[in-house]
């Protein structure tokens, strides 16, 4: 069992954290010495083989696009926490020496009417009934050091743009919030459902709703588990833009050409931001380690509930 009181998660402890090591792309790289072409690197890299995510670079629009593809359930399985490390840091090794070459990264999702469902619930009912604390740890220091390094604009000059085309609840919004910009359009549900099961949003949602809306709303949002619409996000100014049902990929390429010009100065009050409100991974962690022990507290009727919500995010797959 890990010892809680000395495990220091770094962003290395991530791959450990999904059970498997993120293949070494050090092996993809020339052995010659001469600088290698983007187009070289891109065909390459693994970024455009993820098992859950479908990615594409738009030249034209420094935008490298990213599209979850969940296998099953729309939610943070261990497969898509996997792939969205691998995302993260391929990005980084691809672009991050070239010169601001890329400007944006957007994430959306190809699930109809789902961006992400959070958790995967299942697997936490598992862990809690054999009393497996270290997995769920795990699984949530995984969790935080995504949330993160999107926060951090995956520590490059880039604008971070969340595309919500469905439904983001519980984990998917606690990563939603993070994002730079957030596009949704008007039919996307928002919220924070944990407390439904005697749970709580553990991997990020105090922390960055504190941070964007004052600690008094966050608190009523976690408490109260109610669902809210694009429009009242955009009202409490988690959302940037609202716009049709169908029209969130259009409207995101057009935010970004109306943009580009000013990149520089928007990089420029997003670091500005994170100064201000600096978010640290190790407060992340702090407070999942207190979600993973409320989580091992949780009644039977409580464990009852998660498997029924399971079941239902299974069902969208029919």
């Amino acid at each position: 069992m890990m010892d809680s009181g000395r495990f220091q998660p770094t962003r290395d402890d991530v791959e450990e954290a999904v059970g498997e090591h993120i293949a070494d792309h050090a092996e993809l790289l020339p052995i010659a010495a001469q600088p290698v072409s983007l187009d070289t690197e891109l065909r390459q890299s693994v970024l455009f083989d993820l098992g859950q995510i479908d990615v594409r670079w738009d030249a034209e629009l420094a935008t490298l696009w990213a599209f979850m593809t969940p296998h099953e359930r729309p939610n943070s399985n261990l497969g898509l926490i996997r792939d969205t490390v691998a995302w993260q840091r391929e990005t980084k090794r691809l672009f991050g020496d070239r010169g601001g070459m890329m400007k944006f990264m957007v994430l959306g999702s190809r699930f109809p009417g789902v961006f992400n469902l959070g958790g995967d619930l299942e697997m936490f009912a598992d862990c809690i009934q054999r009393r497996d604390r270290e997995t769920l740890l795990r699984y949530g220091v995984a969790c935080c050091e995504i949330v993160e390094r999107i926060w951090h604009s995956n520590d490059m000059n880039i604008l971070n743009i969340g595309l919500a085309q469905g439904d983001a609840l519980g984990g998917g919004l606690e990563a939603l919030m993070c994002f730079d910009v957030i596009i949704a359009e008007r039919q996307a549900r928002f919220g924070l459902p944990e407390v439904l099961f005697g749970l709580f949003p553990g991997m990020g949602a105090y922390s960055i709703l504190s941070r964007r809306v004052g600690p008094v709303l966050a608190r009523r949002m976690i408490t109260e588990g109610r669902v809210y619409s694009a429009d009242e996000m955009f009202e409490m100014g988690i959302v940037t833009e609202v716009v049709e049902q169908g029209e969130g990929e259009a409207a995101t390429a057009r935010w970004i050409r109306e943009h580009a010009a000013h990149h520089a100065g928007h990089v420029g009050i997003a670091r500005a931001g994170r100064r201000v409100n600096p978010l640290t991974l190790l407060e992340l962690t702090d407070i999942v380690e207190t979600w993973t022990d409320t989580a091992l507290a949780l009644s039977d009727r409580d464990l009852r509930m998660m498997r029924r919500l399971a079941a239902a995010q299974t069902r969208l797959r029919e």
